[in-house]
């Protein structure tokens, strides 16, 4: 009887061992699990913060373009009502100057309007002309 007590023991001890291994064994991979779950979140934490810092310096970007394009807009808008009036100044000029020229020296108003009229003529031959070719 002793010596089943024996193997008792023996086997208790040696499955003790067994199961003291396995779980050490376990330990360490999840260890390693854990740790290596630790550096994916902090590869991810890093790549998180590049993006909001390029994000950031994008929006900054953004920005800056736009308050460019807005100044650029607001001098166009100045420059275009400047050359309407230019353009309405010019054609009051032209439009005085036709009459002092049709009141005072009618033959070179009527030469002034057949030249005219024969350039617009010459364009209407040129562009029939291209349109046949």
């Amino acid at each position: 009887m002793e010596s089943t007590y024996t193997y008792a023991v023996f086997f208790f001890i040696l499955g003790a061992l067994i199961a003291g291994v396995f779980g050490i064994y376990q330990n360490l991979k999840w260890k390693k699990l854990l740790k290596s779950t630790e550096g994916l979140l902090e590869s991810e934490r890093l790549i998180k913060e590049t993006l909001r810092k390029e994000n950031a310096l994008a929006f900054k970007l953004k920005e800056e373009v736009e308050a460019d394009l807005g100044k650029k807009y607001d001098e166009a808008s100045k420059l275009i009502k400047t050359m309407d009036i230019d353009i309405l100044l010019l054609q009051k000029d032209n439009e005085e100057t036709e009459a002092l020229i049709k009141t005072t020296q009618p033959e070179l108003h009527n030469l002034k309007i057949k030249l005219i009229e024969a350039q617009n003529t010459i364009a209407r031959l040129k562009s029939q002309l291209n349109e046949r070719s």
